[in-house]
């Protein structure tokens, strides 16, 4: 019997936290593949560049449009700009979210506990909310939650990300489970260190600090999670990877790594 990949020349692919890192990367993957685009981001200058790049990539049309997953009424208005546009969506690409600080929890601030929980949790429930409505219809349709090996194992100075990382992998299984006997897949794509803004933001724009994360190590890079997530898209719709687990060959564990 032969096997066929999922085609995604022209089917909707719509992606969160589009501007940067993982998700400007995943816009210019899928976008490679003929996709058309719903991009969301705060930051619309990046964003539209991110666009700029997806379209240059070969995608059948970018929509960039600002989304703030934190926010209940931007979700509802990102959503329907996205219904005008179509009513069946291939894949969502919840990749919104990141950490701030690396404060113990006595030390910890509630501006970023409460950052860190509406836009990794809170903020993918309710674009998932929004979308996964329009993916019903699709055979193969995807959902990628983009989570972290912090969801899996704890580690100091990380207790509210790690906190938000295992409620996005917890999210990911009920939703598997919700949707067991429709079209939609679902899957957890959990990265260890990876070459992108993250440890910028959360060590809140210290480059020092930053820099020292990737120090004498090759860690991944957003084309190598991007490459990741067209591939699950791409699988046989009757494929679903629930969970995937994908770290630099250097980094054996969060606490365990290799540098030269």
């Amino acid at each position: 019997m032969k096997r066929t990949k999922t085609d995604l020349k022209n089917k909707w692919v719509v992606i969160t936290g589009a501007s940067s890192g993982f998700g400007r990367a995943a816009a210019v993957a899928f976008g490679s593949a003929g996709a058309q685009l719903m991009l969301g981001a705060r930051r619309l200058d990046r964003l539209r560049e991110t666009a700029r790049l997806a379209t240059e990539a070969g995608a059948a049309s970018v929509c960039p449009h600002y989304l703030d997953v934190s926010s209940t009424p931007s979700v509802e208005e990102f959503g329907n700009a996205l219904i005008e546009k179509t009513q069946e969506v291939q894949v969502l690409v919840n990749n919104a979210g990141g950490a701030l600080g690396v404060d113990t929890v006595l030390e910890g601030k509630d501006e970023d506990w409460e950052t860190m929980f509406q836009t990794n949790v809170l903020g993918l429930l309710r674009v998932s909310r929004k979308v996964i409505p329009l993916m019903f219809k699709t055979e193969g349709a995807l959902v990628i939650n983009v989570g972290s090996i912090a969801g899996r194992v704890a580690y100091e100075g990380g207790s509210a990300y790690c906190g938000a990382k295992a409620a996005e992998l917890q999210i990911s299984k009920a939703l598997r489970l919700e949707l067991c006997g429709s079209p939609v897949r679902v899957t957890s794509l959990d990265p260890g260190m990876a070459e992108t803004d993250f440890p910028l933001v959360r060590c809140k724009g210290d480059e020092k600090k930053a820099k020292e994360v990737y120090r004498g190590l090759e860690p991944l890079r957003a084309e190598d999670i991007a490459e990741t997530m067209l591939w699950l898209a791409e699988r046989p719709a009757h494929v679903c990877v629930d969970e995937l687990v994908i770290k630099p060959t250097a980094q054996a564990a969060p606490h365990k790594v290799f540098r030269q």
